[in-house]
């Protein structure tokens, strides 16, 4: 990914300015900054959520600064939301089941073949599998403690094999030890995804990035490993009040 003088007005409020950064292949990216930094908003901007006001994003060599969000995914993007965006009053199954599907071919199809019905049931399988879910297979999402739906979204994310996967605050709302498992299983992708997370949880950050991008008011402060983040005097600034 790479994004070139990203900026984004909201009527006269200037949520992001001249915001320029490039994400390597298989690279863990964290973005961290105060609340209101514009975090979620250039989250908005990757996915194709919301349009920049100006620049460019690129997405492996291809400019998709005005490709909607339904066929970036199709071009290999997945994201999860600060606020779960499951169907709560179906199957844990059928929601994985639906994510699969919405990445295949015949997506649109309200008949399927056996074959089909079978492939998508094994994909999923091996999913829930994987987390630890398969059990609750049956269970409404709604019926899940917050961790496990947690789990599941991030599940359904992972059903379209993304090549680029972007969590948004992806512990918020855990205990300690959910948020313990939920980092173990992200830190268990392979490097074929390429990771960026916006996290409030500073050690979250540090266990999990390369790299780490700080905005603060819209603009990027400053860029660069665990060590160099915490020695900058404008994150200590902004973060601590030092001067």
């Amino acid at each position: 990914m790479r994004v070139e003088g990203v900026s984004k007005r909201f009527g006269s409020l200037q949520a992001l300015q001249d915001v320029s950064l490039t994400i390597e292949d298989g690279e863990r990216r964290a973005i961290i900054g105060p609340n209101g930094a514009g975090k979620t908003t250039l989250f908005n901007l990757f996915m194709g959520d919301m349009l920049p006001s100006a620049g460019r994003l690129h997405l492996f060599g291809r400019d998709i600064t005005n490709v909607p969000s339904h066929k970036r995914v199709h071009l290999g993007m997945a994201r999860t939301y600060q606020i779960l965006n499951l169907i709560h009053n179906v199957s844990v199954l059928d929601n994985v089941r639906l994510a699969i599907q919405a990445t295949m071919p015949y997506r649109f199809g309200v008949f399927l073949s056996q074959d089909s019905y079978r492939g998508l049931f094994a994909e999923a399988r091996g999913l829930l599998d994987a987390w630890g879910l398969w059990d609750k297979r049956n269970d409404r999402v709604e019926d899940l403690s917050y961790g496990e739906q947690r789990h599941v979204e991030l599940i359904m994310a992972l059903a379209s094999k993304p090549k680029l996967l972007l969590l948004d605050e992806p512990t918020s709302g855990l205990s300690e030890a959910e948020g313990a498992e939920f980092v173990k299983r992200i830190r268990e992708l392979g490097r074929e995804t390429t990771l960026v997370v916006i996290e409030h949880d500073m050690d979250v950050v540090f266990g999990l990035a390369d790299m780490i991008t700080v905005l603060h008011q819209g603009q990027v402060i400053a860029e660069g490993s665990e060590q160099e983040i915490k020695g900058d005097i404008k994150v200590r600034e902004v973060f601590l009040g030092e001067h």
